[in-house]
């Protein structure tokens, strides 16, 4: 099973999981609602395969949660990742 790992993108993921649960959404539900099957949930949020632009917005939209507000969160923690490595 081939991971898709950064340490970037692994902030993304923590953030769309915690996002997830705070909709207080499975990812059966969620991804009942995206007309997927549960794998493709679990796949992105193991890092197994990576979401799209589109995938992103239709994830968020059914989330419930505002795309910029995840996408500001990421960057935060980047920016904090980002400056403790240059201490």
């Amino acid at each position: 099973m081939k991971y898709i790992s950064s340490h970037e993108y692994e902030i993304f993921r923590r953030c769309m999981i915690a996002a997830r649960k705070e909709a207080q959404l499975t990812q059966e539900s969620l991804a009942k609602s995206l007309q997927k099957p549960q794998s493709f949930v679990a796949k992105y949020e193991n890092g197994e395969r990576r979401l799209d632009v589109v995938e992103f917005l239709m994830v968020t939209r059914i989330i419930g949660v505002d795309p910029c507000a995840i996408l500001r969160k990421v960057d935060e923690q980047l920016s904090e990742a980002y400056c403790e490595q240059k201490l």
